[in-house]
């Protein structure tokens, strides 16, 4: 049962120093030492240990295990406990990032380097891992937009005409005209036309905004044709998909910097202001949407098969440092298990991953592939549980507006468009002060004691 919280609200105003009224004094909270006791040869109430897992993790990267480029002291020491002498892992973990512009081996790579033990691909879910299964589009012609090496992921997740804002603009230099200095001076007709773009695929933040922007408007109001003129009429537009909504995300600035949802809400206001209709999503993808956390799950699962764990993975641990995402997902994500669990069966996968405004989200039912839906639907976790540290985003000392009569959906909730604000959502199972202590917490949780 989760652990009663106070109100958002109460859990986003702090006192002037020191811990929060309402947080009591108990290890690993924020602001408490970190550590917990180690537990003893017999869990509480006399229960056995156990040696052979029944969880598993899922550990969100930027604010949990680094700072940009740089590591969270808690983090090497944390995942020490998570291996045994030949570096295996003793329970299923997986990071979930939101970050989007690298291939999943180099994530793997840079985490080993990290946190000092053997990362492997299979082990990292980008925020645009989910796309594998949207087979419908992988033959169709779809522009890019991100950055990083953009082709090679697209190729990776299995797009055989994936084609970058760049080439877009060099096939069409009249378009990006912001920056004079980037303007032609002399045009050249393009010796090779580009086909029909079907479908926009938004990996993440792009490098420069006003061209990004600009070239995706002009794609989605020509039908896929840019060199077109608009055609307000075509509603809706051809389909986009979406990964990484995060607002903002942390580094090592002191104050959170613009993530790719900061791009998207441009690009869906510019889109409104233009047309006066919604921009649509034919899937949004990466935390919180709970096609992420399915196909974390299915990669967890995938871990216990390999390394031949009998016992069933019974609940999920999802470490992240973002109440609006981290915490949302995770929670959005337990409400869907427990409602699984009341009917006695395992429904489809739902398409619309938003949590809210079916209006501006398209139906993915269809999208999925037959083999991956039954992969992704069949023997899933019984719970997912939210542990949020104060590494990253969170800051258990944010100060809220002195008018505290002011709606806390408009002055607090950075989540995406299509997804509802539910004060419930967004209330942690647990609050700890590192990735350390976090690990520490869930042992003991759940009785675990790997020989």
């Amino acid at each position: 049962m989760r652990r009663a919280l106070p109100p958002l609200r109460a859990l986003l105003r702090a006192g002037a120093a020191g811990r929060p009224p309402w947080l009591p004094a108990l290890s690993g909270l924020c602001g408490a030492p970190a550590g917990l006791p180690a537990p003893a040869a017999e869990g509480s109430g006399g229960s056995k240990l156990n040696i052979l897992p029944s969880f598993g993790f899922l550990f969100d990267i930027d604010g949990v295990l680094v700072r940009g480029k740089t590591p969270i002291p808690a983090a090497k020491t944390a995942f020490q406990k998570l291996v045994n002498s030949q570096g295996q892992f003793l329970v299923p973990v997986v990071f979930v990032t939101n970050a989007g512009n690298c291939l999943r081996q180099k994530k793997a790579d840079q985490l080993s380097h990290l946190l000092g033990v053997p990362i492997s691909q299979d082990q990292v879910m980008m925020s645009h891992s989910p796309l594998r299964m949207f087979k419908r589009y992988h033959e169709k012609c779809v522009l890019v937009s991100g950055q990083g090496p953009l082709l090679d992921i697209a190729q990776d997740l299995g797009f055989c005409q994936p084609i970058t804002i760049e080439t877009l603009r060099e096939k069409h230099p009249l378009l990006d005209v912001v920056d004079h200095d980037r303007r032609p001076n002399v045009l050249y007709p393009s010796a090779v036309e580009l086909p029909k773009i079907e479908a926009v695929v938004l990996f993440g933040e792009p490098v420069r905004w006003e061209t990004n922007l600009q070239l995706i408007i002009d794609v989605l109001l020509t039908s896929g044709y840019p060199g077109n003129p608009y055609h307000h009429e075509n509603y809706p537009h051809i389909p986009v998909l979406a990964c990484n909504m995060d607002l903002m995300w942390v580094a090592e600035a002191q104050s959170p910097r613009f993530g790719h949802g900061t791009f998207m809400v441009c690009l869906e206001n510019i889109y409104k202001k233009i047309t006066g209709k919604d921009l649509k999503y034919e899937a949004l993808m990466g935390k919180p949407s709970k096609l992420t956390y399915q196909y974390a799950e299915y990669l967890i699962r995938a871990q216990a098969a390999e390394r031949q764990w009998k016992q069933p993975i019974q609940t999920l641990y999802a470490v992240g440092d973002n109440l609006m995402t981290d915490v949302y997902g995770a929670n959005l994500y337990n409400r869907y298990l427990e409602e699984n669990s009341r009917k006695g069966s395992k429904s489809r996968i739902q398409a619309k991953v938003a949590g809210g405004r079916g209006s501006a989200t398209l139906s993915q039912d269809d999208e999925i592939d037959n083999s991956w839906e039954t992969e992704l639907a069949s023997a899933a976790a019984a719970h997912c549980r939210s542990v949020l540290v104060c590494t990253g985003v969170y800051n258990p000392h944010t100060e809220v507006p002195l008018d505290t009569r002011d709606s806390i959906t408009e002055t607090v909730f950075h989540g995406h468009r299509d997804f509802r604000f539910d004060p419930g959502l967004v209330e942690p199972d647990h609050i700890v002060p590192d990735v350390d202590a976090a690990v520490d917490l869930v042992f003991q949780l759940e009785n675990f004691a790997p020989n």
